[in-house]
Formats: structure tokens, sequence, C-alpha cells
């Protein structure tokens, strides 16, 4: 699956969010005791949702329930600027008690509909990755790093000098001038 770059780059933000919500400087579990005082100051953080939504949206954590995860799959490809309306997922998320409370509030704000689909997307991104997401969810094989991912570009430039070469001799054929 790939990302969307909006819900790359705020898919590690979310998870780094929760991490430090996680423990307090003793190391000591803390995310429930945390999770709760964002969930009390809510209507307060509301002015975060269009600069640093991962920060609110960690709020929800724990609150969302995903009963059609291809909605959720096809969002995270979608660029802020492409989202649907609110109504249109609404229906393909569901929520705790505590949760819907925290939705009204949301959806008073201007940007609450889009706040709203950022927040059920990175939940979802969340949860499928157990939260330890470290790049894209397609293919991690397919980043190589090594020495032979360098080899691989050096042969690449090789074929393209090659084609180039094939390129102007073709035309030459045809009776076009070499540069």
């Amino acid at each position: 699956m790939m990302l969307s770059s909006y819900f790359e780059d705020l898919t590690k933000a979310y998870q780094a969010e929760l991490e430090d919500l996680r423990s307090d400087s003793e190391g000591n579990d803390i995310l429930k005791s945390r999770l709760k005082a964002k969930r009390s100051q809510f209507a307060l953080m509301m002015p975060m949702i269009d600069t640093a939504p991962e920060m609110v949206a960690v709020a929800f954590h724990g609150g969302v329930s995903f009963p059609n995860p291809h909605a959720m799959v096809l969002l995270s490809t979608n660029e802020l600027e492409e989202f649907p309306a609110w109504d249109e997922i609404a229906a393909t998320v569901e929520f705790s008690p505590w949760a819907e409370e925290l939705v009204a509030i949301a959806l008073k704000e201007s940007g609450g509909e889009s706040f709203l689909i950022t927040t059920v997307c990175l939940e979802y991104l969340y949860e499928k990755s157990n939260g330890n997401y470290h790049g894209d969810y397609a293919n991690q094989a397919g980043i190589d790093e090594s020495d032979d991912s360098v080899d691989e570009v050096e042969r690449d430039e090789d074929r393209d000098q090659d084609l180039e070469t094939e390129g102007a001799d073709w035309l030459a054929e045809q009776g076009f001038d070499r540069h």
C-alpha cells in the first residue's frame, strides 16, 4: 500500500506522539492517564487541528474500530485536498461512546471534517503497523540500501548511455545529422 505524502509524514508523527505519551521519565507506562488528560482538554486543542493534527488525533487512540478497512486503505492514498466529505467516511468507522463526544466537538470546527478523516486514517494505520511503522507499507524488501543497489544504479546508467548511442545511431540511419 502506498501512502500519500500527507499520511506518510503524519503516520510517523502520530506514532512518535503516542510513543512520547507512553511513559514518564522513570519509564512507567502512563499512556492511559495521558490520553485521558488529552481527552479532557480536547476542546482546548481545536486550534491545533490544522497545524499539528497528530498531537490532537491521539485523543482518539483506542476509540475507533474499522468495520470497512478497505475504505481506510483507499483513504490513506489521498492528500488533504483530495479528502471526501466526512459523511462519506463516517459510515466506515465506529467510535466508542467517549470518542463520539470528541467527534461532536471536532465537527463544530471549520476544519473538523478533515481533521476527523485524518484522525481515523492515522489510527487505522497505527493499528495496521502495530505502532511500528518505519516507512512505506508496500514491499519493505524493495528498499535496498546495500552496495548491490549502488551497482544496480551504475548498471542503469550504463544502459542509459547505450540507449542514447543506439538512438543516435538509429536517427543517423534515418538521415538526421549527429551533433
